[in-house]
């Protein structure tokens, strides 16, 4: 059983991923005029490129594991993410609304974007080709289940998939379930564990082979 949480992009797909989307090109629009009249430099957009591009899944790894072992933290996460990170000394201050959505023995969540490639960058880094592509974009929603087999995760068949769609004014992350013997470790133990698939809900997090 799938359900699919849809909600309105600012732009249309494209059919060719060569192509510019109309947000591509907006963008591409407002930044050579900003440049143009002064307002930023080639030096600090650079620079703003080179920091997104050293972000990386850390981040939210390093989240999804202090939720793991702090239950007040992992409640005030799931109530209001922005509120809880701020108040831990993350800047969000520049993020989109996030959503953390927590997978259950029977819930499984996967996030997409059906129309571009919104992502929850500061928690993931940029995020990967296949997520942007119009296969994943299109097949997730009509069936996450044979897409998910693909990525060599095979649910029960019980289990209820949900996909939730990502827009620019709002992101969405999957806090997926913590692995059943790993009651014994410390966050920073956890934090390898989980990885940007599992948190956009490809995959799941799993001990090593040679984990006690």
């Amino acid at each position: 059983m799938t359900d699919h949480h849809h909600h309105h992009h600012p732009t249309e797909p494209d059919a060719d991923n060569n192509v510019p989307t109309d947000g591509e090109i907006w963008e591409s629009a407002l930044r050579d005029l900003l440049i143009a009249k002064g307002v930023i430099t080639q030096s600090m957009m650079r620079q703003q490129m080179d920091q997104t591009a050293s972000q990386s899944a850390s981040v939210g790894a390093e989240i999804i594991a202090r939720a793991w072992t702090t239950p007040q933290f992992k409640d005030a996460l799931l109530k209001n993410p922005k509120e809880a990170l701020s108040n831990s000394g993350y800047d969000v201050s520049g993020m989109p609304d996030l959503c953390i959505v927590e997978n259950q023995p029977d819930i499984h969540n996967v996030v997409v974007c059906t129309l571009c490639s919104c992502y929850p960058r500061f928690m993931l880094g940029p995020p990967p080709e296949w997520y942007k592509s119009a296969a994943f974009r299109s097949r997730i929603v009509q069936e996450p289940k044979d897409v998910l087999l693909e990525f060599g995760l095979d649910l029960n068949e019980t289990t209820k998939i949900r996909v939730y769609d990502s827009t620019a004014d709002i992101r969405y992350m999957v806090m997926p379930l913590r692995p059943d013997g790993t009651e014994h470790m410390s966050a920073d133990q956890l934090k390898p564990l989980i990885t940007r698939d599992t948190m956009i809900g490809v995959a799941l997090p799993t001990l090593p082979v040679n984990a006690s």
